[in-house]
């Protein structure tokens, strides 16, 4: 058996208490590895295309208001 199967078969059998906290503990989880990435790809440049290309759409106007 694998990690995964391991993990799956662990979480099978977590309460309905313990998979809630599970659930939130790998949003949360999910959610800073997220913040990790943007932030890497950031520093490193690989979305500056698409902020530059973002900008060029807002000063023609092609953009509205949230």
């Amino acid at each position: 058996m694998d990690k995964l199967e391991d993990i799956e078969r662990q979480v099978t059998q977590l309460s309905p208490a313990e998979l809630a906290r599970f659930r939130q503990w790998f949003a949360d989880f999910d959610a800073a590895a997220w913040d990790a990435q943007i932030e890497r790809d950031a520093a490193a440049g690989r979305l500056d295309a698409l902020a530059a290309k973002a900008l060029q759409e807002h000063r023609a106007g092609r953009t509205r208001p949230l």
